[in-house]
């Protein structure tokens, strides 16, 4: 089945690298609390683990694509190290009332989420595993 052009098919992504006994993402998004959190890729600081938010009263929730790919996504409120791409769209939005926007990494170009909004408020939806934990300067 081809994919169609839409931000959310990621059929055509570049593998990531391999993983290796994974911790689940809510242990994850816990032990990042107060790190910066980098692009797992080419290592750019992308946002900190102070920037954490609950969003529908969590902070990481678990989502699967049209495509049945499935993604844990960490809310933040602010992510300066990622790119806003292509169009805002609300086909298939996972926030009721969030229009979202591909974020990819602003250095390699990785993607890292998306970004929501809606009129009264916006926030940053990452995924969780192409973030890595990297020691603050």
């Amino acid at each position: 089945m081809a994919c169609p052009p839409h931000p959310l098919c990621l059929l055509q992504r570049p593998p990531s690298p391999p993983a290796t006994a994974a911790p689940r993402a809510e242990d994850r998004a816990r032990e990042a609390a107060g790190a910066r959190l980098a692009c797992h890729r080419c290592l750019l600081a992308v946002t900190d683990g102070s920037q954490r938010i609950a969003v529908g009263g969590a902070h990481v929730h678990h989502f699967v694509n049209p495509h049945g790919i499935e993604f844990d996504v960490g809310c933040f409120a602010d992510a300066p190290g990622s790119a806003t791409v292509g169009e805002t769209s609300t086909y298939w939005s996972w926030f009721p009332g969030f229009a979202w926007q591909v974020e990819l990494c602003a250095l390699c170009g990785e993607q890292l989420g998306w970004l929501f909004r809606s009129p009264d408020a916006a926030f940053h939806g990452l995924i969780l595993d192409r973030l890595v934990e990297v020691a603050m300067d």
